[in-house]
């Protein structure tokens, strides 16, 4: 029995070795996207699906090594490459089965099923993750010829496998993904794990190679069968599609559009041609400008700043009220950009909506803004970089003498965690900070002012728009952010690009409001 393979046959065997390298860090990132359309993608979900995979590889790194020793074999080492990728592509299809119970978990908060379904799509990967695992050490047995060469062959072999994962960190974000979605992503990496398997084989015994035929023949057929249909079958649901960045879907009920990313739960854009009011966060915002001195007209209003367009509600409702003022928005992910101009009809001629960073759009905008409106956060995401004082020094910097910043917050009934801190990062920079609770909601809006200003005039200027002709919504907002008022916290924590565990207690947040809802329909 062969226990090397000849020198001139190793081209096949770093490929495969590339090849696993590849896959296995293809199929993390993939498993996150797959995951992330149900469960969300906070750090949580991350941890896990980091953890387990690395327990995973361990394994076969054990595994292969001993493996190896005892079967020095070509053709096992084939072997297992190619389960390993029939095994890759048999897992989003596994995973049709649980998504939809997953989903209907996570939209309900029922957090058994919900750990229950998470849990046993992450032990769906534990086959393919453990083979691949096994294909370095096993590379190692079977290139060693030379004991004296051992250092030299295993730097060779972990350093392709690194090479490998290195194009399977982006293939599948930049490429894959975004053009063919996730199920179909995996089934790239497992028909590629076995074309290298079935090379590899026909080299050693065709006869064992048409033995195996079976496998890419079986899965292909079995995909094309269910993998038709949307991911997820979210009533109402009239598109889907998978970004860089997102799972985006839109929804439809009752003449309403919704825009859900992910897992679904947040809505991140809301469109009605027939109405105007939202009685949504996207609101509130109108209220903005009116804490300032009255009394304040609306051609005082020249231009605003939206960090987190996603499809253009805040854009909508300020166009709308205000007339065509100038506005820039900043969405990262350009997939949502194009679906709020097909599904949410964001195409106002006064909106020049920036695929980009929002902080980073903003700092390099040559623009001052009467009102910039922050909206990208979403319990449990919320990008750090977007809640420090150097964040809203630079928000600061890009308002006019008279400009307003206004954040939407999020929250729970009994927990303003968030809230507090967001009130003292935000106080360090601005002279004063306002506070409404949304109401039916878990958000609430800071609003931080240029110059100091009080509750009062958010008051005295509604007095005052009552009595001319002013649009039914605005006034409808501003009576109604006046009733929602909250007393401003004080908090002596302040957000910095140095410090900034925003994540830590967002997780806590959300977890301590799962569990006690649980405990609330145990009780």
């Amino acid at each position: 029995m062969k226990t090397h393979i000849p020198v001139e046959r190793r081209s096949t065997l770093r490929i495969a070795v590339f090849g696993a390298g590849l896959a296995t860090l293809g199929i993390e990132l993939t498993a996150s996207r797959l995951l992330g359309s149900v469960f969300g993608t906070s750090n949580i979900v991350w941890a896990n699906i980091i953890g387990l995979m690395l327990v995973y590889l361990s394994a076969g790194y054990i595994i292969g090594g001993r493996w190896a020793d005892r079967n020095p074999s070509p053709l096992t080492f084939y072997s297992i490459l190619m389960w390993a990728g029939f095994a890759a592509g048999i897992v989003p299809l596994i995973s049709r089965f649980v998504v939809p119970g997953a989903a209907q978990a996570v939209e309900q908060l029922n957090t058994a099923v919900m750990i229950g379904s998470f849990l046993s799509m992450l032990i769906l990967y534990s086959v393919p993750v453990t083979l691949l695992g096994c294909v370095s050490p096993f590379a190692i047995r079977l290139s060693l010829d030379d004991p004296m060469h051992a250092g030299r062959i295993s730097g060779q072999v972990y350093a392709l496998s690194t090479l490998g994962s290195i194009v399977g960190t982006f293939l599948p974000v930049l490429v894959l993904i975004p053009w063919i979605g996730t199920s179909r992503t995996f089934l790239v990496f497992s028909l590629a794990l076995m074309a290298i398997s079935f090379l590899g084989i026909v080299q050693i015994e065709s006869s064992k190679a048409l033995r195996m035929i079976w496998m890419p023949i079986l899965l292909l057929l079995i995909s094309w069968l269910m993998l038709q249909g949307p991911l997820k079958n979210t009533q109402g649901q009239i598109y889907e599609t998978e970004s860089a960045y997102n799972y985006i879907q839109v929804v439809e009920r009752e003449n309403t559009r919704y825009l859900l990313l992910n897992e679904g739960q947040g809505i991140h854009s809301v469109y009605n041609p027939e109405k105007r009011a939202t009685f949504g966060t996207w609101d509130y915002f109108l209220a903005a400008p009116f804490y300032n001195s009255a009394p304040v007209d609306l051609g005082q209003v020249k231009s605003v700043g939206i960090v987190g367009l996603a499809a253009g509600t805040i854009a909508k409702q300020f166009t709308h009220v205000f007339g065509a003022i100038a506005i820039e928005g900043w969405e990262i992910d350009p997939e949502i950009i194009r679906v709020g101009q097909l599904f949410f009809d964001m195409n106002e001629a006064n909106l020049e909506p920036v695929a980009q960073d929002g902080r980073w759009g903003l700092v390099h905008s040559d623009r001052k803004f009467s009102v910039i409106a922050v909206d990208a956060y979403r319990l449990p995401y919320i990008p750090w970089h977007l809640t420090t004082q150097e964040f809203f020094i630079e928000v600061f910097q890009h308002l006019d003498e008279n400009g307003v910043l206004a954040i939407n917050v999020g929250r729970t009934f009994d927990d303003r965690r968030l809230v507090e801190a967001f009130a003292g990062t935000v106080s360090s920079v601005f002279p004063t900070v306002h506070v409404v609770d949304v109401p039916d909601s878990f958000n609430s809006i800071l609003y931080a002012t240029v110059q100091p200003t009080s509750f009062s005039n958010l008051v005295e200027n509604f007095s005052y728009l009552r009595y001319l002709d002013t649009d039914p919504l605005l006034l409808d907002i501003l009576a109604r952010a006046i009733e929602a008022s909250q007393p401003t916290p004080s908090s002596s924590i302040v957000f910095t690009d140095d410090w900034a565990p925003i994540e830590r207690l967002t997780d806590s947040i959300a977890l301590r409001f799962i569990f006690q809802g649980s405990l609330d329909v145990l009780r």
